[in-house]
């Protein structure tokens, strides 16, 4: 069978791997924008159904180096370390496909040492690549309102400008060493959880005060502190209704990152270290897969 219906010319297919939470919103932008893309996600289904939502402009390609293959520039978002790596090695993976004009854009959260290692590796085969982790969750991306934190081959960026500005409201480029946008996307995270712990933690003790939960978020949003986290989060804790925007573990993920950067810096991080442990207790309690808010049920034991 044919990787793709006539209708589609695999001359200015763009390439997507990756249709979870936030791949699925930026590929969505993409599709409707009247880019033609060529897909692949681990759970195939997933594939099958954005190509049903989109037809005429998604072919599903049969492994991640057929997607890489059949388009000039590839945008990759995986969850994870070890997802990241089953996908982009292998004889079927990601840099299977790469060759000269080729150019990998991985929007991932990953390890700022992991991006360098794929970089090395997309270069030596002749490629170029582009780090440009996203900083929003599952809403900013189904409405285009990304951060792009991107280093690497200027020309990429250049390239992808255009898609950027279809999934996202702001780039920012960091120079050409891949890393530095996974070093900022990791401050940014971790910084981010660290206000969503200390949310949990001052709507517990609102609570085992005998105070009104929703008077405390009432007064956050009134005051100096007043955020979209305040009134996004604060709502799911006080409901305590989770469903994932950010998954917890991945929060905690990028919290153990950020750690990790800091370690290999000498830098302490007491404050950080403290929030993790939270949002470990609450991956222990089966949490993970919720939304970060859930932090609010280690919190409030």
């Amino acid at each position: 069978t044919s990787l793709r219906p006539a209708s589609v010319s695999m001359s200015d297919s763009i390439g997507f791997i990756g249709l979870g939470i936030m791949g699925a919103g930026m590929a969505t932008n993409l599709a409707k924008a009247g880019r033609k893309l060529v897909i692949w996600n681990r759970d195939a289904s997933k594939s099958k159904a954005f190509a049903e939502a989109h037809p005429g402009s998604v072919v599903v390609a049969p492994t991640p180096a057929d997607v890489v293959i059949s388009a000039g520039l590839t945008y990759c978002i995986l969850s994870t370390l070890e997802a990241s790596a089953a996908v982009f090695e292998g004889a079927t993976g990601v840099l299977a496909g790469v060759g000269p004009g080729k150019s990998i854009v991985d929007c991932a959260t990953l390890t700022p040492e992991r991006m360098a290692e794929m970089a090395a590796a997309v270069h030596a085969k002749g490629g170029k690549f582009l780090e440009a982790p996203v900083s929003g969750s599952k809403k900013p991306a189904l409405d285009g309102q990304l951060i792009f934190l991107a280093a690497g081959d200027n020309g990429v960026l250049d390239t992808a400008k255009a898609d950027f500005e279809l999934m996202g409201k702001a780039t920012h480029y960091y120079g050409e060493s891949v890393g530095q946008g996974s070093r900022m996307k990791l401050c940014v995270n971790m910084t981010m959880g660290i206000q969503i712990a200390a949310l949990a933690e001052g709507i517990a003790l609102c609570e085992a005060a005998g105070l009104s939960a929703d008077g405390f978020v009432e007064v956050l949003k009134q005051g100096a502190m007043n955020s979209p986290l305040i009134a996004l989060k604060g709502t799911a804790m006080i409901k305590r209704e989770y469903p994932p925007q950010f998954p917890l573990e991945h929060c905690q993920k990028d919290m153990r990152f950020a750690l990790q950067l800091g370690d290999t810096l000498g830098l302490g991080m007491p404050v950080a270290a403290a929030s993790n442990e939270l949002y470990k207790r609450a991956r222990m309690a089966g949490k993970g897969s919720e939304d970060c808010g859930a932090v609010y049920e280690a919190a409030r034991k």
